[in-house]
């Protein structure tokens, strides 16, 4: 194998994950939901490191990589609402501003050809929300221990993180037009 492929691959196995992550959840199997959580989130950062490091980064990669974080986020908060530890509010602001990027994404890319991708500080730290809410509730489901009321106010800080950062592609898209095409065509 070629060390050039292995970020991809490493990508597509988080992929495969998350039907064994959604099965795990609904069976009730929180500390595995957990395991399996964590260990994605590791290969994250190690599909990432090695692609950097060893200057094996691809166009396939930078559309698997996001595509597979948010096939688990979504499962995740799709899985956790069904199962009563999220409210559905939340899950349907989470599942639309993704689908409101995607979408966005496909219909500038159909008119006007590929663009870079690149996600705003506001998405990061509006990420690392969504993510610290799914492990808050999966180690409180898992060990019984959590702080009271700490799912909650998550869940508003989510919210407030998930619409400001859904507004603010919306501005840089509509607004600002700083859409930066990958072959240097633009409207």
């Amino acid at each position: 194998m070629n060390i050039r492929q292995l970020p991809n691959l490493i990508t597509l196995s988080r992929i495969a994950l998350a039907p064994a992550f959604i099965v795990l959840l609904n069976e009730g199997e929180y500390v595995l939901s957990l395991l399996l959580f964590v260990i994605a989130g590791f290969s994250d950062g190690l599909d990432g490191f090695i692609a950097k490091r060893y200057h094996c980064e691809t166009r396939l990669g930078g559309i698997l990589d996001p595509a597979a974080d948010k096939i688990l986020l979504v499962s995740a908060y799709v899985m956790l609402t069904v199962l009563g530890h999220l409210p559905f509010w939340l899950m349907v602001a989470v599942a639309f501003r993704d689908l409101l990027i995607v979408g966005g994404y496909l219909v500038y890319t159909s008119m006007y050809g590929p663009v870079q991708m690149r996600p705003s500080r506001l998405s990061k730290v509006n990420t690392l929300m969504q993510i610290l809410l799914i492990v808050t509730v999966l180690v409180e489901q898992a060990t019984g221990f959590g702080y009271p009321h700490a799912g909650e106010v998550l869940s508003y800080v989510v919210l407030g993180t998930t619409v400001l950062s859904g507004g603010h592609y919306l501005w840089i898209w509509v607004v600002m037009k700083e859409i930066e095409p990958v072959g240097g065509r633009g409207p």
